[in-house]
């Protein structure tokens, strides 16, 4: 009884300063991934000892909390890209989604067979977990509001949305290699198919499921006066339905998600046009919302916003339950975390790896010199790092057990490096801009 009054205690208490004290902390070189880290590892097994367990013992537990998170964090990060498709500021994600990762994960798997004298099937498996950029934790970096068309901005943001799926046929890759059967991957030809048809019908799949969405909403709400209200409910059933008919057909479920997220705010910006959704809806009084739901020159950018709206509430909780545990973690292994062969995969990455990837796959970009230094820097790793090493652990065991101090490191300095310079370095940037 007394350790579940300590449960809410502490979790009461972490949700009430963090909301009192938002404004400093935004003011300072700190983030709140890096007070809910702090506070998982003084309360795991080198701590208190609230949590006395290693909860890595039951990865495929860990495994899925991580997955919830990363799907509310794409969804909402596809709703903030309100830029239409054919403009060219969408090159400059696509490019470090695809081409940059890709260079990230050839660097990395070089890197780990020569310095830490892994197989083949292990470096890449590592390669693949740490190569994506994390779309939780990159709050300071991510766009303000939809329609925000800053380049670095967008650009990280896009990033984020993108990587954390186009990464999943790599890590099945590194398992395959691994032994692990539950991979599907059996040959060059089957893991090129596996990639082609996972992206780009994940993509296909929950884009299509999002108008199909949209519009019936839109019929409901506008001729019926129907489906009004719950809008949280609706926003849970879309990222959850895009996730599941992912699964169910074998594709990336995180890029369906993402891509369900981009094509509602894209029906919303078809329906509403240049002007603003927050114009659009500046004078709606509290008592209208309901009135404003039925309006067919209204109705798409209320739905947008609201459904934004929650799922940036949800990614905050999703953000202090996941670094929570992950100090947890940290705090049952931080011995083997402190050791050379853990920590130089995670110097490499930041300070090799992903500045060479950016620089690389932005030549001939309209980004500049300082665009690109700020990019090739901020390429934050959390959740999704998180996610795949647990399911990794989850399907081939002991094998990739060893990884797991090595992937603590790269989150763990991530947040507190990134999350000390991200502010300061894009304030700075704005400023000179």
């Amino acid at each position: 009884m007394m350790e579940k009054a300590w449960w809410f205690l502490l979790i009461g208490t972490l949700l009430t300063f963090i909301a009192l004290a938002r404004g400093p902390i935004r003011r300072l070189p700190m983030t709140g991934a890096m007070i809910y880290i702090a506070v998982g590892f003084a309360i795991g097994p080198a701590g208190s000892g609230l949590v006395a367990t290693d909860l890595a013992s039951r990865p495929g537990l860990l495994a899925v909390l991580a997955e919830i998170g990363l799907v509310v964090s794409l969804f909402s990060i596809g709703m903030h890209l309100r830029v239409p498709l054919r403009n060219a500021l969408w090159l400059l994600p696509l490019r470090l989604g695809i081409p940059a990762m890709l260079v990230t994960i050839a660097l990395l798997t070089g890197f780990s067979l020569v310095a830490t004298g892994a197989s083949i099937g292990v470096a890449l498996f590592l390669a693949a977990v740490l190569a994506p950029t994390d779309p939780v934790l990159a709050n300071e970096l991510r766009v303000e509001h939809a329609g925000d068309d800053e380049p670095v901005r967008f650009a990280l943001s896009g990033e984020g949305g993108l990587n954390d799926g186009t990464a999943y046929p790599f890590a099945l890759l590194g398992l395959a290699l691994c032994g692990a059967h539950q991979a599907g991957i059996s040959s060059g030809a089957t893991f090129a198919g596996v990639a082609v048809w996972g992206i780009v019908s994940a993509i296909g799949s929950g884009w299509l499921l999002a108008i199909v969405f949209v519009k019936a909403v839109f019929v409901l709400r506008t001729r019926y006066g129907e489906a009004i209200g719950l809008d949280g409910f609706l926003a849970l059933g879309l990222m959850s339905a895009a996730y599941g008919v992912a699964i169910f057909i074998h594709v990336f479920g995180f890029v369906a998600v993402f891509a369900a997220g981009v094509a509602l705010r894209h029906e919303e910006l078809r329906a509403t046009g240049d002007k603003p959704p927050v114009e659009v809806l500046e004078n709606m009084e509290r008592g209208e919302k309901s009135d404003v739901a039925k309006d067919p020159e209204r109705a798409h950018a209320y739905l947008a916003e609201a459904m934004m709206g929650f799922t940036l509430e949800m990614e905050r909780i999703a953000e202090l339950s996941l670094m929570l545990v992950t100090g947890c973690v940290v705090s049952a292994h931080w011995r083997e975390m402190i050791a050379w062969s853990a920590v130089l995969p995670a110097l490499f990455l930041f300070f090799i790896a992903r500045p060479l990837s950016v620089w690389l796959v932005m030549a001939g970009s309209q980004a500049d010199r300082q665009q690109r230094h700020l990019i090739g820097w901020m390429g934050i790793r959390g959740v999704g790092a998180f996610y795949y090493i647990a399911m990794g652990i989850d399907e081939a065991g002991e094998m990739l057990r060893p990884l797991l101090p090595m992937v603590l490191d790269a989150i763990t300095l991530s947040v507190f490096l990134h999350g000390a310079t991200a502010g300061v370095a894009l304030k700075r940037y704005l400023r000179n801009r």
